[in-house]
Order: C-alpha cells, then sequence, then structure tokens
C-alpha cells in the first residue's frame, strides 16, 4: 500500500465498544455459503431482514461510507460532478428504451394509489437522459459527466452470497455526454479519465483487481471494461495472457491464431444416418454414438435482429463449433456484421426448414439467406458426427467439402471466424506462442461507451457549430459499492475472521482492556485513542466486561488493522503491546511513548509495516 493509498482525516473518531451495536456471533446461519456472507453477519457488519435485503449496522455503514468517500474524491477529481436521482421511475421512461422489457422480471414494478406504473430504478440511463433532454439544447454545454450514489434494485430470483447477489445494493452509477467521441471533449477522452480513476479508487480500497475487456450486456453501447476484484470464490471467469497482460471476461476474449484446415480433407467413411431418440443433449447423444464431443460438430441457429453493414442478405446465422465448445453470440454478431443477433426463435426457425436440434452445416444450402459461420477448429478435417437435419437424427463421417460443395467457396455464404468462447490453453491473441490463464473474479465496476443508443430512443439530441441537430453521445460507469465491500472480504479474510485493507476499516486501532473495570488502563486508552484520533487515526476501544479471549476473538473478526492491547505486565514495563491483523503476526512490546507513531506508520505505509520497514522503503 503507497502512502497515497489512505487519506488520513484531519482528526479520527474515538469509539466505545460498549456505547455501539456489534452483535458479533460464533455461527452463521446455514444458507451463508461464500465467505463474506458468512463472516459479515458473524462480524455484526450486517444483518438480514428479508431475502436479499440486508441492514447495515454501524460497522458496515462505516465501510460504505469509506468506500463511497474514496469514490466520490475520484470522480470529483476526475471531473464528475455528484447529483441525487429518484429511485421511484414512471414506467413511462422506458417508453422508447424498451429497457423494462429487456430487464424482464429482474424489474421491480409497483403501482400507485391511482394505479400509475412504477419502476425501482436498477440503473438510472433514462432518468439521466430525460434529465439532460431538458436541461441541454447546445453543443457548447458539452461534455457533462453526472454521477450519484444511490440504491439500487433488482428482482434476483434466488438471491444469494449476501451482499454480491441482493435485491437491494447500493451503487455509484455515472453518466457522460458528448458532441463527439474522438477529440477534446469527447467520449475516449473521459472513458480514459474514468478508467484512470476506477484504478485509483481500487487500488486505494487496497484490492487485488483486474481491468479486464468486457460485452456490454443489457446496457447496451460498444466497448466496456470490467474492474473484476480476483478471488478464488469469484463467479465469474476471466482468460488473462501471462505475457502480455491482456485481460477479458469469457463472453469477450478473443483467441490467438489456430490451425486452419484446408477444406479438402479426404473424407473418413460414407456418411452414415444414426438414429438417435430421446437424447436430451450433446454428451448423451456422443455416448450413445461412440463419439467424443470434441469430434462432434454443434450448430446453433441465430436470427438477425437489427442488420449492419455486413449482414445484408442474410436472415438467419448457422454458427458451428465443436461438441465440446460453447458459441459466442457476441462474436457471432461481430462475424456476420450485424447491429443485434438473437437465438432463433424455435417456431419460426422450424418453420423456415432448420430441424432445431438436428442442426448440421448442410443448411446454408437448404434455407435461403443463411450465413454459415465455421470457427477454425472445425476446419481442420478428419472424422465428425453432426445433426442430420431431421428429428432424431445424426450423422457420422461428416465432412464439410462433400456435404457442402462449392458454397463453401462462397465468402458471402461462408465465412471461417472465431465464434466460441476462449478456454485456458488457447493461444494468446496478444503475444505469439502463449497460452491463455484463467482466474475467478467478482465484477464490481463496469465502464462503457453507450454511444447514442439512449439518446436517440429518447430524443436526446444538440445543435451543433452548423446549426445540425446531433444526437448527443453518452457514456455508462458503475460502480458496486456494497459489492465492493463484500469483495474485499472474499479476498481478505483468514480462518479467524476478516483482514480490512486500511482504508476501508471500520476502525484502524482497536484497543482492548485487559481489565476493563481499572480506571488507570481506562484513562490510558482514552489518552491513546485521543492521541491516534489527533492524527486522523480512527479508533473502537473494547471496554467490555468480558474474558480476554472473547475481546481477543472478536478483534481477529470484525477485522481491524491494528490491536492494543492493554495488560498489567505490559504497562508495568512502560509499553503497550502492538499487533497487526494478519495471519502471521504474533504481536509485541513498544514503548508507551511510541506506540502512536508506529500506528500511524502502518496505516500510511501498509498493514503489514512498521517504522523500521517504512524508514528502509
Amino acid at each position: 500500500m503507497s502512502t497515497e493509498s489512505i487519506a488520513v482525516a484531519p482528526r479520527g473518531v474515538v469509539h466505545r465498544w460498549s456505547e455501539t451495536l456489534i452483535p458479533t456471533t460464533r455461527e452463521a446461519p446455514a444458507e451463508a455459503e461464500s465467505p463474506s456472507h458468512v463472516l459479515l453477519l458473524r462480524a455484526g457488519f450486517i444483518r438480514k431482514l428479508g431475502a436479499g435485503i440486508y441492514d447495515f449496522l454501524p460497522l458496515g455503514f462505516r465501510v460504505l461510507r469509506k468506500i463511497s468517500e474514496i469514490v466520490r474524491q475520484e470522480m470529483d477529481g476526475a471531473g464528475a460532478h455528484e447529483l441525487h436521482l429518484p429511485v421511484l421511475l414512471p414506467i413511462e421512461l422506458y417508453k422508447g428504451t424498451k429497457r423494462d422489457q429487456d430487464y424482464g422480471e429482474l424489474l421491480f414494478k409497483i403501482s400507485d394509489r391511482k394505479d400509475a406504473q412504477y419502476a425501482l430504478g436498477p440503473t438510472h440511463e433514462e432518468p439521466i437522459t430525460e434529465l439532460v433532454g431538458g436541461s441541454v439544447t447546445s453543443y457548447k454545454q458539452l461534455p457533462v459527466n453526472l454521477y450519484q450514489i444511490q440504491t439500487k434494485f433488482r428482482d434476483e430470483a434466488r438471491p444469494r452470497s449476501g451482499l454480491l447477489r441482493c435485491r437491494e445494493f447500493l451503487m455509484k452509477d455515472a453518466y457522460s455526454f458528448h458532441l463527439n467521441v474522438e477529440g477534446p471533449g469527447g467520449l475516449n477522452e473521459t472513458y480514459d479519465r474514468m478508467y484512470a480513476a476506477y484504478t485509483n479508487i481500487f487500488k486505494r480500497c487496497g484490492l487485488d483487481f483486474t481491468a479486464v475487456e468486457a460485452e456490454s450486456g443489457p446496457i447496451g453501447g460498444s466497448a466496456s471494461h470490467e474492474f473484476m476484484v480476483n478471488a478464488p470464490s469469484g463467479e465469474d471467469t476471466i482468460l488473462k495472457c501471462p505475457v502480455s497482460g491482456y485481460a477479458a471476461n469469457v463472453e469477450k476474449c478473443e483467441i490467438g491464431q489456430r490451425a486452419l484446415g484446408t477444406l479438402t480433407e479426404t473424407p473418413t467413411g460414407e456418411l452414415t444416418e444414426v438414429h438417435t431418440p430421446g437424447l436430451p443433449g450433446i454428451d448423451e447423444v456422443g455416448k450413445f454414438m461412440k463419439v467424443k464431443p470434441d469430434r462432434m460438430l454443434k450448430s446453433i441457429v441465430f436470427q438477425i435482429a437489427e442488420h449492419g453493414e455486413g449482414s445484408a442478405g442474410i436472415s438467419w446465422v448457422v454458427a458451428v463449433v465443436r461438441g465440446n465448445h460453447e458459441v459466442n453470440e457476441g462474436k457471432v454478431k461481430a462475424a456476420c456484421g450485424a447491429k443485434k443477433v438473437v437465438l432463433a426463435d424455435e417456431k419460426a426457425a422450424r418453420a423456415a426448414g432448420f430441424a432445431i436440434g438436428y442442426v448440421s452445416p448442410r443448411t446454408v444450402n437448404t434455407v435461403p439467406g443463411t450465413l454459415l459461420l465455421l470457427d477454425p477448429d472445425v476446419t481442420t478435417g478428419g472424422f465428425w458426427a453432426s445433426g442430420g437435419d431431421r428429428a432424431d437424427y445424426h450423422v457420422k463421417h461428416f465432412n464439410l467439402r462433400r456435404e457442402i460443395g462449392a458454397t463453401l467457396d462462397d465468402a458471402a455464404r461462408v465465412r471461417i471466424a472465431d465464434v466460441r468462447n476462449a478456454l485456458e490453453g488457447d493461444p494468446s491473441p496478444r503475444s505469439a506462442g502463449a497460452a491463455l490463464v484463467t482466474g475467478r473474479g467478482i465484477e464490481v465496476g463496469h465502464i462503457f461507451k453507450l454511444g447514442t443508443k439512449y439518446s436517440d430512443a429518447m430524443g436526446l439530441s444538440v445543435l451543433d457549430d452548423k446549426q445540425q441537430k446531433r444526437s448527443v453521445i453518452m457514456g455508462c460507469y458503475g460502480i458496486g459499492v456494497s459489492r465492493t465491500l463484500a469483495s474485499s472480504v472474499e479476498q481478505n479474510h483468514d480462518a479467524n475472521g476478516i483482514i480490512w485493507p486500511a482504508a476501508i476499516a471500520p476502525y484502524h486501532v482497536i484497543i482492548t482492556l485487559m481489565k476493563a473495570d481499572s480506571q488507570e488502563h481506562r484513562d490510558l486508552a482514552r489518552t491513546i485513542a485521543g492521541e491516534l484520533a489527533q492524527r486522523g487515526i480512527d479508533v473502537l476501544i473494547d471496554d467490555r466486561d468480558e474474558r480476554p479471549g472473547v475481546k481477543f476473538k472478536d478483534a481477529d473478526l470484525i477485522g481491524v488493522p491494528i490491536r492494543l492491547t492493554l495488560g498489567e505486565k505490559s504497562l508495568a514495563a512502560g509499553a503497550v503491546e502492538f499487533r497487526l491483523r494478519t495471519a502471521d503476526d504474533k504481536g509485541e512490546l513498544v514503548p508507551r511513548g511510541e506506540v502512536v507513531n508506529w500506528c500511524v506508520s502502518a496505516i500510511v505505509h501498509g498493514r503489514n509495516a512498521r517504522p523500521s520497514d517504512a524508514a528502509q522503503s
């Protein structure tokens, strides 16, 4: 942790354990499974009120405030301006964007006494666009970057992992508005500032994280990056190049150059039809046919939902990958040149001539308006099995050249393209000879280049310097504040409890009184706490009438970075026991006159640092 990693306040706070609410417990509820869910409940940071709904108790709220303040400082420093938008949103706001339909059951909907319909905002693209549309009329008022830290709502079907996937959560969302993408005041300039601000935020929060290229998802837009906290318990897979540093999520990750076949390979045998009734998946079909999944062709049918420059004349797209691979919708969209593709409606696809569940690449010749996309891995020849293009049948010895013929050479109808999800061991797209490796992560931030998706849908435009009406270009930048809190615990804990990074710890120092009824010990604790507070350090005095063992366990559980213990033996020697909240620190006696400097040095220079370490750094 650098010296800039924690902003020391002009004066810290001093609180007494006996006067606040910290209901620690030895056990967590049975449904708590992830480390953060277990420890935040046990340590008295949160309390469950309902499914996916949590109270933030004093310790938890202090952490939320500290994360929020770091976010505010970096956002303000990057030129953004804070406001506050309503949670309750008229459903009419979604008329142009149709996101109420895109969100589906995730969107909380309510009605008032007059039966007017409202939504509880999951994000605030629509209200912020409406606000700017009613306030900005000229290009001279751009760019502008607005943000809020606000409660959001999503009606998760199965809330889980405590704060990591809940129904009510705290989020920072920012939105920028521009006339141009490039140049001064353009979207790219602000996007780069937001990327730097996010990097600073998560560094200051003491997190080990990776910024990865990502798909835009339901928000929409072009480019985007996710900020992922690296944690073995993370629900998302990250792929990285260990040489170049390239990183992306599964949906976005590119694959480096792979071997291509010539599409002239000799068939491995006569095309043989096999009756395969009642087999629900490719693994079951493979077992029945005695064919491994990696020698089967998986053909997935898509429809063009919104045409782009490269998709003229195309109605259907058949993407073909190996049976042990997964088709990537984003890559399919890019490869066919469409603005939007969707999985084919089964009824419409059957009517067009596709035997859904049994489709083969041959349909490029039988269904008009079909584009065939072949992943490089399926072009290398050898034995292949495939769907048989009629219900309950597959075929063996499928050969692309024999079965498709001259159409394979028609670039308007057949393209070779990366259309699958990347896997560990695939070639790196950024460093020849390197292979991708996987890790696990928790998404805590996401930034998007939205373009004109929302401004076009909601009529947000301005007059430029030539008095021409121009759609406003937007960017969107989100941070899950409560999710960041939980992610820190996922990354920073041991068998005894939480280990908070100093910058976001509820308190920096806990002073544990071995004899809480000793006036001398209580007076000394207040004196040391006051001196620490003068140096900007937040202090919790454990003045409870409890056994030392209970206090030590609770101190480890709540994860305060430094524990000072006032005991008779140490005080008789004119010293205080100083212990860092790390797995291997056993504590040591520090002269009373030096203990404040020790604490300040450890907080400023990092939780593993001592004054001697800081002097050498």
